[in-house]
């Protein structure tokens, strides 16, 4: 059974653009929260795909990827993830080939299915909205190919990447990516800290349907949890309203930069607009060392997940190291304990 002392944790960081900040101050920031994560214990550093939105700089996926993991020393760095139907699964493979060439070992590439984005800038991106849910499986299936040995008479070959040792994980926020995870024996990762509709029956289907392959023996499960941790609960509710604000935006069509958090957000929102947001951020801890304790423990007992992978749009930089040091303080613990 999991529980606290034998799961895995890690970062997922959407290089959150704040209000009254700058792009490269994202960037400076994001590479200062990788190397303390590496110090603190946290076991990989995720960078996921998104487009056209001004509070998220992470567009360029691999280069951001490259910029940390050239910044770190042991902790692994991917993505959480690249959207592989804005791509062609060669360049995915060139791209994360030399990722895994320059930092070999420390590599993960976690995929997904959805845009990224709008439908406009998705057009804009692909040139055609015409691709089915039947091409992603082909998609990921063409970049596993191109990932392993290259075989007499191939014509076609990712240079680097062929032969390299790049994991692959599959990301979903449905049931879609859970059966192909399972059919092709890949670890998968749910992502709950937004989208925790189906998030058990999911791991559920997963882990009954896992076909053991090459790569993967046995199920491995990851979710999606937002932990928003201070010294007191009051001032982890407080830092909370930064992302609660950033998602009523979402919901209005306006997404725009992280803003600085608030005491209350009740002159802002409707009790409709209130309900939807809190249901999109179930899977949150929010709260003092001791309540992001029992949160987490009782996260872990519901999914049984291998690994959290943890997000905290918070506004303050040094509120959001102090958050993610907390959580390495319970890690710690454990340990000791």
């Amino acid at each position: 059974m999991r529980s606290l002392d034998n799961t895995f944790f890690s970062v997922l960081d959407l290089a959150p653009v704040k209000e009254g900040g700058s792009i490269g101050e994202t960037f400076r920031e994001t590479l200062d929260l990788a190397r303390h994560a590496e110090r603190w214990g946290y076991r990989r550093y995720w960078l996921a795909e998104h487009h056209n939105m001004r509070g998220i700089a992470s567009a360029a996926t691999a280069v951001l990827i490259g910029y940390v993991a050239g910044g770190t020393e042991t902790i692994r760095v991917g993505s959480g993830g690249v959207m592989l139907p804005n791509h062609a699964p060669l360049v995915v493979a060139e791209q994360f080939g030399t990722l895994e060439s320059l930092y070999p070992g420390r590599i993960d590439l976690g995929l997904g299915r959805a845009p990224g984005t709008d439908q406009r800038t998705a057009l804009a991106l692909r040139r055609h909205l015409a691709a089915a849910d039947d091409d992603f499986p082909r998609d990921v299936a063409e970049l596993q190919n191109y990932f392993a040995p290259v075989r007499p008479g191939q014509a076609v070959r990712a240079v680097p990447g062929a032969g390299l040792n790049v994991p692959i994980w599959l990301l979903g926020s449905s049931l879609f990516s859970a059966e192909l995870a399972a059919a092709r024996g890949l670890p998968f990762a749910f992502a709950s800290h937004f989208a925790p509709d189906y998030l058990l029956q999911a791991l559920e289907v997963y882990r009954s349907r896992f076909r053991p392959s090459e790569t993967l023996a046995k199920p491995y499960a990851m979710a999606g949890f937002n932990v928003f941790a201070a010294d007191t609960d009051a001032e982890a509710r407080r830092l909370f309203t930064s992302v609660q604000r950033q998602f009523v935006n979402l919901r209005r069509g306006v997404p725009g930069l992280l803003q600085p958090p608030d005491e209350t957000l009740e002159a802002e929102w409707s009790e409709m607009e209130r309900a939807g947001v809190e249901h999109m951020l179930a899977c949150s801890v929010v709260g003092s060392p001791e309540t992001v304790r029992r949160g987490l423990e009782a996260f872990i007992e519901v999914t049984q997940a291998d690994e959290l992978m943890l997000t905290a749009q918070i506004y303050s930089h040094a509120a959001r190291l102090h958050s993610f040091e907390i959580v390495a303080g319970l890690m710690a613990g454990r340990k000791a304990a």
